[in-house]
């Protein structure tokens, strides 16, 4: 026990009480992930019940740890989805590894601030490298870098920023275009850089969900008639929908010939072109001038890590450099990397640690396999729900995901659709396992 009743003004503690709640900490998670299978995938508490136990005045000379970690297990981690949960098929989150969970307490506990080589070269230099290794699994050439950033949103905001900078001159008629299946984060970025609605065009999808070439052709020739300017091109290897992966190569070609940005969105299914499967489908992908992959899905990571690569990326420092009088100090020598000059944050952590750390214990072997069974386990719940009677398999498995819905229904009148968004709310209270629903 840790009693901080007592003044500590210096916010510290004895070297055995560190230990003391360091060693509290690990059984906390040990046990945690041993068990986490006998545990429901996920708890909804009402939020009247969590004011009344979590909503309290501020603790004005502090309590003992074993009650705070005592509150963390009886009401904070048992009212949450356990994503790492074998169970849980919802949405796209990761299973975490515990390698990366002890890099982001090594990362927290040296207190790394990764914004510049001054303040940090080594951390830095890991950056580099692990930038260097995704350039490498994603095929991009030997001009191509990045960095890492909280999650997809934020990188294909930053791609964005480069792309408006280096193509888009006249913002009044400039015209990003993707499909129907794309992220919303795509259409928040444009929100954020000051773009208006008219100037993102959704473009229809084929039958396999993925952007229509014919399609996009022809709305850019007709845009560029009515004199508007199209610059970008955002497509998307792996949806969130269906996991579908637009005609990668076909867009390389096609925007290089009419001088289109083309960005990637590669945030759930760029790493699966460590897998052969994957590779076929995502043919073309080291092509792009942007290209967004988040470590924090298919590769296994924890919370938060995500990357943004540029095939030039001199082009990130050219939309973000600026220095202020207050970092003169950090600019440093010419080939002195300060990661503030290419993204939107100055206070950064050190992200890239918990990546680099479990691909040199695991290997990535291991990393490519596990991208393998998740594809395996897709085939195999199609195969499953083909052969249950009453069910229709929506979509072909693709990259690790799969629809499917309930449609002969014998013992309620309401329409397929209720009955199917039922069956996820049931699912959901139930807990035994988590699986999400879209349209």
């Amino acid at each position: 026990m840790i009693d901080n009743i007592k003044l500590n003004k210096e916010l510290i503690l004895s070297p055995q009480e560190m230990q003391t709640l360091g060693y509290k900490v690990v059984d906390l998670l040990i046990e945690h992930i041993a068990n986490v299978h006998e545990k429901p995938v996920t708890q909804v508490a009402k939020r009247a019940t969590l004011e009344t136990r979590l909503a309290l005045p501020f603790p004005e000379l502090g309590r003992n740890s074993d009650d705070v970690l005592r509150t963390l297990q009886e009401d904070i981690f048992c009212n949450m989805m356990h994503l790492d949960h074998p169970r849980c098929f919802g949405s796209i989150s990761s299973p975490s590894n515990f390698i990366s969970v002890m890099a982001d307490t090594l990362a927290a506990g040296f207190n790394v601030f990764a914004g510049t080589w001054l303040e940090a070269s080594g951390p830095a230099q890991i950056e580099l490298t692990t930038i260097d290794w995704l350039r490498q699994i994603c095929g991009m050439p030997t001009t191509a870098g990045g960095l890492f950033v909280s999650g997809g949103s934020v990188a294909n905001l930053t791609a964005l920023a480069v792309a408006k900078k280096q193509r888009s001159h006249k913002q009044t008629n400039s015209v990003v275009y993707t499909s129907k299946q794309a992220h919303a984060s795509i259409e928040r970025a444009m929100q954020m850089l000051g773009f208006s609605k008219d100037q993102l065009v959704k473009i229809p999808t084929d039958e396999g969900f993925r952007l229509s070439m014919e399609a996009l052709k022809d709305t850019v020739a007709h845009d560029r008639r009515q004199n508007k300017h199209p610059f970008c091109v955002v497509a998307t290897a792996g949806t969130t929908n269906t996991g579908a992966v637009d005609p990668l190569g076909e867009l390389a070609k096609y925007c290089q010939h009419e001088q289109l940005w083309l960005h990637v969105d590669g945030a759930y299914g760029a790493p699966a072109i460590l897998t052969t499967k994957g590779c076929d489908l995502l043919d073309g992908l080291g092509e792009a001038d942007s290209l967004t992959i988040d470590p924090h899905k298919w590769l296994f990571q924890p919370y938060e890590a995500s990357c943004i690569l540029l095939k030039d990326v001199t082009l990130l420092k050219d939309a973000f450099h600026i220095l202020p009088d207050y970092l003169k100090d950090a600019q440093g020598e010419e080939d002195e990397i300060n990661f503030y000059d290419y993204g939107i944050q100055l206070s950064r952590s050190f992200k890239a640690l918990k990546l680099w750390m479990s691909l040199q214990v695991f290997g990535i072997e291991n990393f490519r396999a596990a991208i393998n069974n998740g594809m395996e386990m897709a085939e195999l719940a199609a195969k499953v729900v083909v052969a249950l009677p009453g069910w229709e398999l929506v979509t072909q498995p693709q990259l690790g995901m799969v629809n499917f819905r309930y449609l002969t229904n014998y013992q309620t009148p309401q329409p397929v659709t209720l009955f199917n968004e039922r069956l996820v709310t049931e699912t959901i209270k139930d807990g035994f396992a988590m699986v999400s629903s879209t349209v």
